[in-house]
């Protein structure tokens, strides 16, 4: 028996919404494979926060492999391979109970995330967001 709020999502969405980001989009995906099976529609609640935690995972990937390919190449500059050196340990060394400045703020994104799906709110990133929103069918 599912409660439902008035037009809330329902709980078990809240909790494939809050899955799917903590597990970058994976519980999402099959989500929306179950639902394109059992031709079932998703709402739009779910669809924006399946899409939103896809797109951040597959943005965080590619800006990932990004640095570090111009990091890569940078390195073999003089003096250049210096400051990629020193800015990559001061942005990796544990700072706050060990977790790099990147991590906590990857885990503090993800929390807001996850503590906003859980409360049935759409969460707002810049940008991000905006072409979700966009993409996302309201009917």
């Amino acid at each position: 028996m599912q409660y439902r709020q008035q037009n809330g999502p329902v709980l078990i969405e809240k909790l494939i919404a809050a899955l799917s980001y903590l597990t970058m989009g994976k519980v999402g995906f099959f989500w929306l494979l179950l639902g394109i099976f059992t031709k079932n529609k998703i709402r739009p609640f779910l669809q924006y926060h399946i899409f939103q935690s896809i797109f951040i995972s597959i943005a965080f990937f590619l800006l990932g492999f990004l640095a570090d390919s111009i990091f890569g190449i940078l390195s073999y500059i003089p003096y250049v391979n210096q400051l990629i050196l020193r800015l990559t340990y001061f942005f990796g060394i544990g700072i706050i109970f060990n977790y790099s400045i990147i991590q906590v703020a990857c885990f503090s994104i993800m929390g807001y995330l996850i503590f906003t799906s859980m409360r049935g709110q759409f969460s707002y990133l810049p940008y991000i967001s905006e072409i979700i929103k966009a993409n996302v069918k309201n009917s």
